[in-house]
């Protein structure tokens, strides 16, 4: 055989709708899909069962891991490069470092860094999808603002953001911003028309600012019920509107903390197809349980069950600690669900979103970014990782 032909890996596993397959994996794509035969994919007694076989997840909003803040400077390449490889533990082979606001040199100097680490290493520039930069052009108002600086907030400045796009080395792939200001229409246009996504968030616009931003290009919702004021309208408000409109894909935080079941279940019969599991994990996440201070939200506590809350009053939240697989696995438990549906949320949905369709899938010619996995009381773990058909988590070898 000629050795450029040899396959990079070769995978066996079940398909989340049930069938058994072997992938044969060539110059980091999906070259192959074959049935399993019956006797191979029979689980025999004295043999293990065949892993649940799954498309890279796909994070569109992430502020940090393991103690690294992609929003405090100073900011190391390598610990760009340390989070990303973190992150495909959890599945999550594709996200997008979020920078919120900020100073506008601080903003700068920290899309340089996660520009050069992406550039600089070839498996963490494939798994840095884009940055996803959440203001400053956010609401002014307490609420709605969230815990975003109010001192850096500002209206769309084009310009500006064309010198940040610059500094991330054209690397802004989301944007988040309120179209409150009078001049977010214009600004949302020239950014959908430079292929930049831009998504509601942290907004008190009224419901006709919202059907003039999605008129002019938006096409997503950030955190869709989370960032905004405590008490609304009832009838017209921003919520309805977003919920309302089709053409918006909502960003939800489903790790069970963040939205009631309730409210998760509006959203998914509201917006079939239109639901992407974001963590919006702050840098917290994946410490161990206990007390800790933070720059924004001062004495903070990471319960046993992932939950992160001001010390002060556990019914406040201090942002997100949960990795994407247990968003799915809450909506798996909570019958919102099945598995299939809820890895879609988080993978095909966002890599839509992005224009990757690439990303996200299953099938011959996407990317060999695969995950190998089992559950546990319904919820996804993940056992072994593929980025571009490379393993990089699990034993050695081909599964």
């Amino acid at each position: 055989m000629d050795r450029t032909s040899r396959p990079q890996a070769v995978i066996a596993g079940r398909l989340l709708d049930g069938r058994a397959v072997t992938l044969t994996v060539r110059d980091a794509r999906i070259a192959g899909i074959e049935p399993l035969t019956e006797a191979l994919s029979a689980d025999a007694a004295n043999a293990p069962a065949l892993p649940w076989l799954a498309p890279g997840l796909v994070d569109l909003q992430l502020n940090g891991y393991g103690g690294i803040d992609f929003n405090t400077l100073p900011l190391g390449e390598e610990q760009v490069a340390e989070v990303t490889s973190a992150l495909w533990s959890h599945g999550v082979t594709s996200y997008l470092p979020t920078v919120i606001t900020n100073s506008d040199e601080a903003i700068a100097e920290l899309l340089g860094v996660l520009a050069a680490a992406a550039d600089r290493d070839p498996l963490t520039g494939a798994s840095i999808a884009g940055i996803h930069l959440e203001g400053p052009f956010l609401s002014p108002e307490d609420g709605a603002r969230g815990a975003h600086s109010a001192a850096y907030v500002k209206a769309p400045d084009w310009e500006l953001f064309q010198r940040w796009q610059e500094a991330a080395h054209g690397r802004i792939r989301l944007l988040t911003l309120s179209p409150e200001w009078p001049q977010a229409p214009d600004f949302i246009a020239r950014c959908a028309a430079s292929g930049v996504l831009v998504s509601i968030g942290h907004t008190a616009a009224t419901p006709q600012q919202i059907r003039e931003a999605v008129a002019a290009g938006a096409r997503m919702s950030t955190h869709l019920g989370n960032g905004s004021h405590l008490m609304l309208p009832r009838h017209d408000n921003y919520l309805w509107e977003q919920l309302a409109a089709d053409e918006l894909t909502a960003g939800v935080i489903a790790d069970g903390f963040h939205l009631p079941e309730s409210l998760l279940k509006v959203f998914l019969r509201a917006k079939p197809g239109r639901i992407a599991l974001v963590s919006d994990a702050v840098y917290l996440s994946g410490l161990a349980p206990g007390r800790y201070t933070t720059h924004i939200g001062g004495e903070v506590v990471l319960t046993p069950a992932g939950k992160l809350h001001l010390a002060a009053n556990d019914k406040l939240l201090a942002g997100s600690a949960q990795m994407l697989p247990a968003g799915i696995g809450h909506l798996v438990r909570r019958g919102l669900a099945t598995l299939e549906e809820a890895w879609t949320l988080a993978s095909s949905v966002p890599a839509g979103l992005l224009d990757r369709p690439d990303l996200g899938r299953i099938e011959l010619g996407a990317a060999a970014d695969l995950v190998l996995l089992r559950t546990d009381a319904g919820a996804p773990v993940v056992e072994a990782v593929y980025k571009q058909g490379q393993k990089v988590i699990g034993s050695s070898g081909s599964a």
